[in-house]
């Protein structure tokens, strides 16, 4: 079966305070989108979704970068669900589909290939890793401890069948849907996950990006 990465990229570099949408800020002197596309070379196809309004910037950055990766370009939309639909309209039926935050450039190939390897019809896989830090509940004034040993972070890549996900997504927008993998359960698909690593980062601080060279 056919396997597409499907990669959103919609930042703007707000809590950078950067003058540049946080995917092309340089990482080790490359921009964070190229290392994040150049883990997923080994797929045939791979769907890029940035908004519009960056295309250009983006074809002189890989000019310039002499960056030749293939990919697709597509527009985003105006929150990461709209821009995911988008991209899952270029996808073709009957393939697996991986969708990757844009700014999370460390992912490993092995971790990519384990989810990819255990997507099934009606299952979608995601990468999770364990919560370190205490967690409290806070309402008001007031405050509770919460446990944390069955709670856990969700990374990207999500896999799914193309034809499950893009079902869901034919869905209206809702509030509560903060990843893919919540998209796919609103619409009853199951959510199966594997352990992810701790060096797959979302870079959306200075701090991120510091940490990242250093991974990397």
């Amino acid at each position: 079966m056919q396997i597409v990465a499907l990669l959103v990229a919609g930042g703007k570099g707000e809590r950078m305070n950067a003058d540049i949408p946080k995917q092309f800020l340089l990482l080790n002197g490359t921009p964070i989108l190229m290392h994040t596309l150049k883990q997923f070379s080994h797929f045939k196809e791979i769907v890029l979704v940035l908004p519009s309004s960056q295309f250009k910037y983006w074809q002189e950055l890989c000019n310039t970068y002499n960056f030749r990766q293939k990919h697709t370009l597509v527009a985003g939309g105006i929150t990461r669900f709209h821009s995911v639909k988008n991209g899952l309209e270029k996808i073709a039926d009957n393939t697996i589909v991986a969708i990757h935050d844009g700014v999370r450039p460390l992912i490993s190939t092995s971790l990519i290939n384990d989810l990819v390897s255990e997507t099934k019809s009606g299952i979608g896989v995601i990468p999770i890793i364990p919560i370190k830090d205490s967690i409290r509940k806070v309402e008001g004034e007031n405050s509770v401890h919460v446990d944390r040993s069955n709670l856990f972070g969700v990374q990207t890549p999500q896999c799914f069948l193309s034809t499950d996900i893009q079902k869901a997504y034919t869905q209206d927008f809702s509030n509560t849907f903060t990843d893919d993998a919540s998209v796919f359960e609103a619409n009853g698909g199951k959510i199966n996950t594997l352990l992810g690593e701790e060096k797959n980062l979302k870079i959306t601080t200075q701090e991120d990006l510091n940490i990242a060279s250093i991974l990397i």
